[in-house]
């Protein structure tokens, strides 16, 4: 009894705020159903009707964000006012992405599509949810229409990869991925790079990979879980955007997108690496980043 009792203790002391994250991403869901219901909404879950709850939830989540991890956001004004690609360092849990997407709402009543990986649309009874705060599948189809649209589109090439398989290194697991360019330069706009710091100290992985990193290649779920919460100071910078060049022409950047898209690529690849050098201590210290809570000069 004493060892099932310690057991439970730990499980509990590891887990519990990844737990009650999820706990709280299903209540929200809960509010959109309930507010669905209740005023009969049936518009377009992108249109400005669902404005007024997505004003609540994003206020929650900004509650949460500056009480738990004193949450800061830097570099807003590095935001293209119309469309654009935001690539982001992909933490064990991208709680530091949810806080970016309720602050960039309530200061600039902005949406931002989120590309996410396609387990999450088959996790149970998240559909409204994922469809009011603009979560697409990766497609090239529905990022061009994004952004079409005038919406910013955001990715993390590194996806899953990254969110299990890096550590507090912070190394970057992109691999070939450069779709992402392309896209940007079809849709003709910028990449704004973007890194939150100390996201691996807040939320980590265990440290044995080797097996469940083969059993994600083979089946592409993440049976790893994370564990942490602790309340360590978060802060996402948003860099200087890399523009699209106007001078290439149509037929040129047709000839030339397998170059240009690995260019883009390293380029933006290069951008997030220095906002991680410029902004992260490598390795991540945990009792330096929750002394960072207290460190009013640092901006």
């Amino acid at each position: 009894l004493i060892i099932a009792s310690l057991a439970i203790s730990a499980i509990l002391v590891f887990f519990i705020v990844p737990l009650t994250i999820v706990f709280f991403i299903y209540v929200s869901n809960i509010l959109l159903l309930i507010y669905q219901r209740n005023n009969e909404v049936k518009a377009d879950p992108l249109s400005d009707v669902w404005d007024s709850v997505r004003k609540t939830i994003a206020s929650f989540w900004d509650i949460y964000a500056r009480i738990w991890h004193g949450y800061e956001l830097h570099g807003v004004e590095n935001l293209p006012e119309g469309p654009g690609i935001l690539v982001y360092y992909h933490g064990a849990i991208p709680i530091d992405y949810l806080y970016f997407l309720s602050r960039l709402f309530l200061w600039k009543k902005r949406l931002c599509l989120s590309v996410a990986d396609n387990f999450v649309f088959r996790l149970p009874g998240l559909k409204l949810l994922l469809e009011v705060t603009g979560v697409i599948p990766g497609t090239r189809e529905e990022c061009l229409v994004g952004l079409k649209n005038g919406y910013l589109v955001s990715i993390s090439p590194g996806g899953v990869r990254e969110a299990l398989f890096s550590d507090e290194s912070y190394q970057l697991m992109w691999g070939n991925r450069k779709g992402f360019a392309q896209v940007a330069l079809e849709a003709k706009v910028p990449i704004i790079p973007m890194y939150t710091q100390n996201v691996r100290e807040g939320y980590r992985m265990f440290k044995e990979r080797r097996f469940f990193r083969q059993l994600y290649e083979s089946t592409r779920l993440p049976f790893t879980p994370p564990y942490g919460g602790l309340p360590v100071k978060f802060r996402t910078y948003i860099g200087k955007p890399i523009p699209y060049d106007p001078n290439i022409t149509a037929e040129e950047l047709v000839e030339k997108v397998c170059k240009g898209k690995f260019l883009f690529s390293f380029q933006t690849k290069t951008a997030v690496q220095a906002l991680i050098s410029k902004h992260q201590t490598i390795p991540g210290n945990i009792w330096k980043a929750l002394l960072e809570r207290f460190d009013k000069r640092r901006k």
